[in-house]
C-alpha cells in the first residue's frame, strides 16, 4: 500500500510550515479549517524521543482532523532518528507512556533549516545542512526505519553549502518532498528571498517542492509560486493571527473576515480548542495568539496589555466582548 500522501495532493499545495512553540494541535486544526492542505508539527527533538520521550510525545499529539499531519524532527545522530520514527509509528509502545488518543502521523520531516542558536549548538538544524555526509546518513536512516514518506526542510544556503549542492548530494535517496526557505542561514528570517535557487531546485529534485519565506499575504504566496514554479508554498508567520490566509490563497480573493467581531469569533474558537486540549496551559499559550489576532486593530496596544494576562476562557471572553 502506497502511504505517500504527497503525490495525491492537488496542486498548488498550501502547507502550515513548522513553527516551534506555535504550531500546536489547536492552531493546526484552526488552519486546517481554513483550508491548509498539510500541517507540520512543532520541531521535535529526535534525541529527546530516544531518551525521555513522554513530554515530546504529549507535544506531538494530533487529531484526525489534521491529516495529513507531518512530524518534523531535528537532531544530529542517525541512531536517534531511527529510534524516533520507529517509536512515533508504534501505538503499542506509545501506550506505555500513557499518551491517550495518539494518532499516527502521515509522514516525517527532517529539519535542516532552523537558525536558532540553541539548535545549532547541538549540530542540528541549518548548521547540519553544511555537513553533507552526516545529513545524507540521517535522511537515509529515517527512510530505512519507516514506511511513511520522509521530507526535508532546507535553506537556500548554510555555510558553504547551497540548496542545489545539498539536493544533488542526496539525489539517490527516496525523499518525498522538500520545503526550501529562500533565505540563507546568515539571513535568518529577514531579507530578500532567493526565488531563483528554488526555481533551479527542480533540476536537482523530482519530488514535491514547497517554497517558503516572506509569505505574509495571499499576494505574497502567489508571487512566490509564480517566481519559483514550486508545487506549493509553506506559510509560517503569515498565518499568525490570520489563519484564514489559507482561504485567501485558495480563493484568489481577500477572505470575508472583515470585522473585529469576525476575528474575535475565530480567536475565541481557537481559545476554546486550546483549553480543551491543554487546559490552563493552553490558555496561557493562547496569549501570544490573541496578541497576533488583534494586531493592527484600533486600541490594540491597550487590549494586548490585558490579553497577555489572561488566565481563563472567561477572561478572554470578557476582553473580546
Amino acid at each position: 500500500m502506497d502511504k505517500n500522501f504527497w503525490g495525491k495532493l492537488e496542486k498548488p499545495i498550501y502547507a502550515l510550515a513548522p513553527m516551534a512553540g506555535v504550531a500546536d494541535s489547536a492552531f493546526r486544526q484552526i488552519c486546517k479549517s481554513f483550508g491548509a492542505d498539510v500541517v507540520y508539527s512543532e520541531m521535535a527533538s529526535a534525541t529527546a524521543l530516544s531518551y525521555a520521550p513522554k513530554k515530546t510525545l504529549e507535544m506531538l499529539k494530533s487529531s484526525k482532523k489534521e491529516a495529513p499531519y507531518v512530524i518534523q524532527l531535528f537532531g544530529s545522530k542517525p541512531e536517534h532518528f531511527a529510534h524516533a520514527v520507529k517509536l512515533l509509528t508504534n501505538k503499542k509502545q506509545i501506550s506505555n507512556f500513557q499518551i491517550p488518543n495518539y494518532q499516527l502521523p502521515s509522514g516525517f520531516d527532517i529539519n535542516f533549516g532552523c537558525s536558532v542558536k540553541k539548535v545549532q549548538k547541538q549540530g542540528a538544524g541549518a548548521i547540519l545542512m553544511s555537513n553533507l555526509k552526516l545529513s545524507k546518513e540521517i535522511i537515509k536512516t529515517a527512510i530505512d526505519n519507516t514506511d511513511l514518506p520522509v521530507s526535508i526542510k532546507i535553506r537556500s544556503k548554510a555555510g558553504q553549502v547551497g540548496a542545489l549542492k545539498f539536493l544533488d548530494s542526496i539525489s539517490s535517496l527516496d525523499i518525498a518532498a522538500v520545503m526550501i526557505h529562500g533565505r540563507t542561514l546568515d539571513q535568518g528570517s529577514a531579507g530578500e528571498v532567493d526565488f531563483k535557487v528554488i526555481k533551479k531546485a527542480r533540476g536537482c529534485f523530482g519530488g514535491i517542492i514547497l517554497a517558503n519565506g516572506g509569505v505574509m499575504s495571499a499576494e505574497d504566496a502567489r508571487n512566490l509560486l509564480d517566481k519559483t514554479g514550486a508545487d506549493g508554498v509553506g506559510i509560517a508567520r503569515g498565518a499568525l493571527g490570520r489563519p484564514w490566509i489559507f482561504s485567501e490563497v485558495k480563493s484568489y480573493k481577500v477572505c470575508k473576515v472583515k470585522s473585529n467581531r469576525d476575528i474575535f469569533k475565530i480567536a475565541l474558537r481557537h481559545a476554546k480548542l486550546a483549553e480543551k486540549l491543554k487546559g490552563d496551559v493552553g490558555i496561557r499559550e493562547m496569549r501570544k495568539h490573541l496578541c497576533w489576532y488583534t494586531q493592527g486593530m484600533p486600541g490594540a496596544s491597550k487590549l494586548r496589555r490585558e490579553l497577555i494576562k489572561v488566565e481563563s476562557l472567561k477572561d478572554i471572553k470578557t476582553l473580546l466582548k
